[in-house]
């Protein structure tokens, strides 16, 4: 019997080890760290980088619809925040959002529109049009997209949604705060990186900022909003090699 106990608490241990490993974000300081030494390459031994954002109107780069500001949405500020610190880097930011998509039909065109650039990294944000599917159907598109590309070796960061003007960060209950947390649950469960929009609007909340005063219109973020968001993005390119 003790030994029968001994060889059921061996397994356990290690099957909790194996659940811990497998169940942790990527950690944004050395999560790119092979590709932050191939952007610290000078020519001519460096080669092109390609990033692709994914996803729906605010990587889009619509602000006060149909106004689209590309050059003050995140995906413009985080290339220029990457090129400032890698000078010597030849770095492609592939915007392949869609105004009004969800993760279902983006996850459709995930292989033609996405992987058809050969990325080196591939962040995903559907987050706030989700919310007119179920969670289950959202989960499935995340994870089918996110297989892929882990598949090909590429990298993932995965972006809660940003809010809208209705938002509420204390209901657990709200549809896009039960969203954030199935995406956060999604980058532990595949240990991809993670940045989490959400709840850096919800401190600024917290420290008095009004919504009204990150948002261009109801549902999307004006230039202070989408400087949150790069810069929770530029964590993962510190270069700190």
């Amino acid at each position: 019997m003790k030994k029968e106990f001994l060889f059921l608490a061996i397994i356990f241990v290690f099957s909790g080890d194996c659940m811990a490993q497998n169940t942790d974000i990527a950690d944004s300081n050395n999560y790119l760290i092979y590709l932050k030494n191939q952007m610290n390459l000078k020519w001519p031994n460096n080669r092109t980088i390609n990033i692709v954002c994914h996803g729906h109107s605010v990587p889009a780069g619509y602000f006060k619809t149909p106004d689209v500001n590309t050059f003050d949405a995140y995906p413009h500020l985080l290339h220029k925040g990457i090129k400032d610190r890698f000078p010597y880097a030849v770095v492609n930011v592939i915007v392949t959002a869609i105004g009004g998509e969800n993760s279902d039909a983006g996850e459709k065109r995930f292989e033609k529109d996405v992987l058809s650039h050969q990325p080196d990294v591939i962040t995903i944000d559907y987050g706030l049009n989700d919310r007119s599917i179920s969670l289950e159907k959202a989960r499935a598109a995340w994870s089918s997209m996110i297989k892929k590309a882990k598949d090909k070796n590429i990298k993932v960061i995965l972006l809660t949604p940003t809010p809208d003007i209705k938002h509420k960060p204390d209901d657990p209950n709200e549809p896009l705060n039960q969203h954030a947390q199935q995406i956060r649950q999604l980058a532990a469960e595949f240990r991809v990186g993670l940045a989490d929009s959400l709840a850096v609007f919800d401190e600024k909340q917290k420290q008095g900022i009004k919504l009204d005063e990150l948002l261009s219109q109801s549902n999307h973020p004006n230039e202070k909003g989408h400087r949150l968001v790069a810069d929770e993005l530029l964590i993962f390119f510190a270069n700190d090699i």
